[in-house]
């Protein structure tokens, strides 16, 4: 109980109603007294009287104690990195009994059950011997576990279940963290670097190693379209654009991204023509023209999403047909032509180079710009 808080509400609450110590110890069956040092904190009612009190008040018993299961999230913010500093100036045991006090005080409040996991999970290391630190990873393991099965923030038991799949690992029971995160079909990166390590430990190296090589195949291309997204909006902007298309170049001739997804290359020199002649440096375009129709040429069809040398893992991700959306071959033909209709190269077309890419593309695709 809070006596600070109960003191002052009952002297807040009984001004409220207009009312006299007399008279709220005339209700209450008590003397002037016994309110009086109610009101500046010398005693506290008995237990007994608290809901006289409250249904008095027309208020929660909470309310009159000053009592609340939850705590503001800055709050929340506040003590965490105050407890997150405390572990490296304070003797380990002293700031964990800290940590399980307001645990208590506030077990419904699961948005500080889930920091207060974190924080277990980051310092444990530093108790005393092997057998303590593993006591503290499974006390966190069991604050997720009531933020899982009480939470009704999705976000929130989401986190939780990844926070205990780490306790997991730490604890080696990689059985236990794949129990929590395979049956997910919608598994993050964090996740499922997570699933990788229970695998190693669980000495399943192969089947790491596919789910990591997955996991930086689908960043890779990931990455690339927001590249390519960034450099689409900034296309009148050379100052701007020009810095992410050559990180972009970078990137695609780093992990081979013709093999990979010969769409993303040709779109990247199309994008860079584009780019380079709107900032007024035609020969720079019409380079890149020329690499875009090489592309096309060179290794688009069949189009697919493929491994490589590097990416020689990707049999059980990739789908048969190469995950992407069936359409002719003429279909897509038609397209590389249509691109090159772009306004934005009329000043360039009696150009040699631009002519040159031109016709090298329409023998291709057996049609006309």
């Amino acid at each position: 109980m809070n006596g600070v808080n109960l003191s002052a509400t009952i002297a807040e609450k009984r001004r409220e109603k207009g009312i006299t110590q007399d008279e709220l110890a005339a209700y209450i069956g008590v003397t002037k007294a016994s309110v009086s040092k109610w009101e500046t904190g010398h005693s506290f009612p008995d237990i007994a009287f608290l809901p006289v009190l409250a249904a008095y008040f027309d208020i929660s018993i909470d309310d009159l104690v000053g009592y609340s299961p939850q705590m503001r999230e800055n709050d929340i913010d506040k003590l965490y990195q105050r407890l997150a500093l405390d572990f490296t100036t304070k003797p380990f045991e002293e700031v964990i009994t800290e940590c399980e006090g307001v645990a208590k005080k506030y077990y419904s409040c699961y948005l500080l059950l889930y920091r207060l996991a974190i924080l277990y999970l980051n310092h444990a290391p530093m108790a005393a011997d092997q057998k303590r630190s593993e006591q503290v990873i499974t006390e966190a393991i069991r604050f997720c576990e009531r933020v899982s099965a009480n939470s009704k923030d999705r976000e929130l038991t989401h986190g939780a279940v990844n926070i205990q799949a780490s306790c997991h690992l730490s604890l080696k029971d990689g059985g236990k963290v794949l129990e929590l995160l395979e049956e997910s079909s919608l598994n993050t990166s964090a996740e499922r670097t997570l699933i990788a390590q229970a695998h190693q430990l669980l000495g399943d190296e192969k089947k790491a190693q596919e789910i990591l090589q997955v996991d930086l195949y689908e960043k890779l291309m990931e990455m690339f379209q927001s590249l390519m997204v960034i450099l689409q909006s900034n296309l009148n902007n050379l100052e701007t654009a020009e810095p992410v298309y050559v990180r972009a170049e970078s990137l695609a001739n780093l992990f081979n991204m013709k093999c990979l997804n010969c769409n993303n290359m040709a779109m990247m020199y199309l994008l860079g023509a584009q780019m380079y002649q709107k900032g007024g440096i035609p020969e720079k375009a019409i380079m890149l023209v020329a690499k875009y129709v090489d592309t096309c040429v060179h290794g688009f069809f069949p189009f697919t999403m493929q491994g490589d040398d590097f990416f020689d893992k990707l049999d059980n991700f990739l789908p048969e047909d190469g995950g992407v959306v069936p359409r002719s071959d003429t279909a897509i033909k038609n397209d590389m032509m249509q691109y090159l209709h772009n306004p934005v190269f009329d000043s360039l077309r009696e150009s040699p180079g631009f002519k040159k890419a031109v016709a090298k593309l329409e023998k291709f695709t057996g049609s006309t710009a």
